[in-house]
């Protein structure tokens, strides 16, 4: 009966171990003490050993199930929406100079940015250069391009306190999306 047909070869010392130093690799390990890791892992190393955070199951319906037992959600959370530096959290608008209450909020937005249209350089550049050759070249003063310059001034009241912002408006469709932001900060501070 040979060593595989008997099912102890891992029992058997390594048989290239006495041959070549370059063939004597890994750990000295005595006979019968299981691997680093196995069956359990080391403590200290890996995953976190805390049990894993409950999550809310949904049914086949895609109903969802009531998650019993645990610690309360809390109040704060992940923020709801950022305007510039002001963060509007669960409960609470959080701003450098410290947090105020969301509830009785009051929100305001002032479009201080400018938009200026006019014919670029090149333009004007292709226009000589194509008018000498053809008067076709003048069609290159149609060319426009559009320039957003300013702010837009966003403040915030609450509870006595009042803080602004002033967001880079980056093109002209700015103001309409800051304006979504604070409707939507609104809507929360009237609940």
């Amino acid at each position: 009966m040979t060593q595989q047909e008997s099912g102890d070869e891992m029992t058997e010392p390594n048989p290239y171990r006495d041959g070549e130093p370059e063939y004597q690799w890994g750990p000295t390990q005595p006979p019968g003490t299981p691997a680093y890791g196995y069956p359990n892992a080391a403590p200290g190393y890996g995953y976190p050993q805390d049990p894993p955070p409950s999550y809310a199951q949904t049914q086949p319906a895609g109903v969802p199930v009531p998650v019993t037992g645990g610690p309360p959600a809390p109040t704060g959370g992940q923020p709801l929406v950022s305007i510039g530096d002001i963060t509007v959290m669960g409960d609470s608008i959080v701003t450098p100079a410290g947090s105020m209450p969301l509830r009785g909020a009051v929100w305001n937005a002032t479009d201080m940015s400018r938009t200026e249209e006019k014919i670029p350089t090149h333009a004007i550049v292709l226009a000589i250069v194509f008018f000498i050759f053809c008067l076709l070249g003048l069609l290159f003063l149609l060319m426009k391009e559009k320039q957003t310059t300013g702010f837009i001034q966003v403040t915030v009241t609450s509870n006595g306190k009042h803080h602004s912002t002033m967001i880079p408006a980056r093109g002209p469709e700015t103001f309409q999306q800051v304006m979504g932001q604070i409707n939507y900060a609104r809507s929360l501070s009237s609940m």
